[in-house]
Formats: C-alpha cells, sequence, structure tokens
C-alpha cells in the first residue's frame, strides 16, 4: 500500500473550512484506492502573523520542504493590509513558492456545462471551454531586482532567464502532449526585449515537440480572445505578470472562482490550492464553495503521487454532484435543486467517491 505525506496548510478566511471538505473525500478515495495519506499542519499567512509573528515560519517551510506535496487553503485578508510588504500574508506565499521553486503554475479553465448559465457570456460561446494556462511563477516583475519605492518615482524590473523560460515551456508542451497538441505562448515581443527573448527559446523547444502546434500571440489580444472565443485555446504558456492577470479572466468563463484549482509545480515538492482567495467577508458562516479546494486534491492525486484513477474519481464525483442540482450559494442561481453548505458539499462528494459514482 502506498504512503504518501501531505503538508496541509490552512491558512486565513475560509481556508480552514474548505481544506477540512478536501481533507474529508482525501480521506474517502484513499480508501477507494488503497493508498494512505499522512497529514501535516503548518501556519502560514496572516494565521502565522497572529502567532508566531512572521507570514512564513522556519517550521512552516522546514515542514513543507521534508513533505511530498504541500495543500494550501488561502491567505491574507483586510486585518493584515496595513502591514509592511515583507510582514503581510502574501509575503509568506510568496516566499514558500520561492522557495520550493514551484516555477510552473497550473491553472485549468474548464466550463461544466451544467453550470453553462453561471458565465455572463453566451453560452454558445464557452460551451466545451477547456483551458490550461501555465504560468511562469517564480520570476519576472514579481522577484526582479532592483525594486524601489521614492517620494516622485517607483521602479520594478522584468527579468527572466532563458532557463528559466525553457523549463516552464518544458511543462507546457508536455501537458498539450496529453491533451489536443495545441500551445499558445503569450507575450508582448512588440514592445518588450524579456518577451522577445522569452519568444525565442519557446520557438527553440518547439523543435523538440513537432506533434504540438505553436502559436504566438500579444498579450492584450488574447485577453481580447479569451472572452470573443475561448475555445480556440488548449494550452496557454506565459509569464508572471501576464499568467496573473490572463489566468484569472480564463476562471470567469466558468462563472465562479469558486470551482476552479491549481497547481504549482516544480524541482521539489509540487504545491495546490485554490485559485480564489481567503473571503473573510464569509469566513465561518459555511457557505464557501469548496470544489475549488477539492478538485486541487485532485490535482495533488494526478500530479505528486501517480493516482490517475484517485483524481478522476473525484473530478467525476464533482460533476456527479453538480449533475444532480447540488449547489453552494455562489452559484445557486444556476440549477439549484439542493442547496447546500460548505460541509454538505464536501460530504456528498466524498460519499460519491466512497460508492465509485
Amino acid at each position: 500500500m502506498s504512503h504518501y505525506k501531505v503538508a496541509i496548510i490552512k491558512g486565513d478566511g475560509i481556508g480552514p473550512e474548505v481544506i477540512d471538505e478536501a481533507k474529508k473525500v482525501l480521506d474517502a478515495v484513499s480508501y477507494a484506492h488503497h493508498f494512505t495519506l499522512d497529514y501535516h499542519d503548518y501556519l502560514l499567512g496572516g494565521a502565522a502573523i497572529d502567532r508566531v509573528g512572521v507570514p512564513l515560519p522556519d517550521e512552516t517551510l522546514k515542514g513543507c520542504m521534508q513533505s511530498q506535496a504541500i495543500l494550501l487553503g488561502a491567505v491574507g485578508g483586510e486585518k493584515w493590509d496595513s502591514l509592511e510588504s515583507h510582514l503581510r500574508p502574501e509575503a509568506g506565499l510568496l516566499g514558500l513558492r520561492k522557495a520550493l521553486d514551484v516555477y510552473a503554475n497550473l491553472r485549468p479553465a474548464v466550463v461544466y456545462d451544467e453550470l453553462i448559465d453561471a458565465s455572463t457570456l453566451k453560452p454558445e460561446v464557452i460551451r466545451g471551454t477547456d483551458i490550461m494556462v501555465v504560468r511562469e511563477l517564480t520570476g519576472g516583475i514579481y522577484f526582479g531586482q532592483p525594486r524601489v519605492k521614492e517620494e516622485n518615482k517607483a521602479l520594478n524590473t522584468m527579468i527572466y532567464t532563458r532557463e528559466e523560460v525553457r523549463r516552464v515551456a518544458k511543462v507546457a508542451f508536455e501537458i498539450a502532449m496529453g491533451r489536443k497538441k495545441r500551445v499558445c505562448s503569450i507575450d508582448k515581443a512588440n514592445v518588450l526585449e524579456v518577451s522577445q527573448m522569452w519568444r525565442e527559446e519557446v520557438n527553440a523547444l518547439a523543435k523538440e515537440y513537432p506533434d504540438v502546434s505553436l502559436t504566438h500571440m500579444y498579450v492584450d489580444n488574447a485577453a481580447m480572445q479569451l472572452i470573443r472565443n475561448p475555445k480556440q485555446f488548449d494550452v496557454i504558456v506565459t509569464g508572471n505578470l501576464f499568467g496573473d492577470i490572463l489566468s484569472d479572466e480564463a476562471s470567469m468563463l466558468s462563472g465562479s472562482i469558486g470551482l476552479l484549482p491549481s497547481a504549482s509545480l516544480g524541482s521539489q515538492v509540487a504545491l495546490y490550492e485554490p485559485i480564489h482567495g481567503s473571503a473573510p467577508d464569509i469566513a465561518k458562516q459555511g457557505i464557501a464553495n469548496p470544489i475549488a479546494t477539492i478538485a486541487s486534491a485532485a490535482m495533488m492525486l494526478r500530479h505528486s503521487f501517480k493516482q490517475e484513477e484517485a483524481a478522476k474519481s473525484i473530478e467525476n464525483a464533482i460533476i456527479k454532484a453538480l449533475k444532480q442540482g447540488y449547489r453552494t450559494p455562489d452559484i445557486a442561481s444556476f440549477g439549484a435543486k439542493n442547496l447546500c453548505s460548505t460541509d454538505d458539499m464536501g460530504s456528498l462528494i466524498a460519499d460519491l467517491v466512497s460508492k465509485g459514482e
């Protein structure tokens, strides 16, 4: 029987609630597929600041590095917004990503047929949309030096090395090989030298994947095309800043940010988290949608543990729950037959996994 060590970071706001439901589903799927999970809890973000005074405690970093995967709820909130930037919750998350060297952020944007009306776009535009955004996560303008804020001016620096571009592009091409074999690389090569080098390196790597069709698109056009015709995209690969913006845009094709997961992969331990924030305004009310976190757990099983059938069983259970009309409040206006709480949704998906449905 396989055994896996998982670092659990519940985080802030609704994080603890959605993580509890993901663990419930993981327990069900591990029993059904004959493997075990060993959970270890660690602090990050606002919860860590309140407890020990820093957003990324040494104990958390050490524990994560000694695990096989990390499942994270969400961090942040207005409570800590007045702190200096290096002491805010987000600094802890950025620091963890950098220490783990999780350079490839995978964000699927899938439109469920059962929620086709949840999007603000016409059904005929989005039906069948299935996009994987691969965002470079540890380089670019978020990490470039120097960075300066003075009274009358401020400066940030966008830097990429060829190796940083090549390794994230390789992830995108490998993923495309298992999908529709199409990669769209998004940049701003008509203006930025960094993007010109990005495009050169992606073109060079593409020669190693002759079965994959590669196209390039400027980021401003890509932002428009995601709304005009999202089904034209299969795998998107792009830099940190552009990926941050475009993946959030793509997420809204589904109609709710509470549905979509993410995985951050690299050379060490991978990090899995929903793309939504900590939503402190609805914390402890039992109304948060746990599906994004549960789907993130499925990605963990697939990418870190190679438990493909277990991952599929979770994803199938999510679809089954939606088909049966179960909805949390954020998607209640779209085909709801059974309005359910955070706990209800997690229990339902866990039960469907246990029954193999």
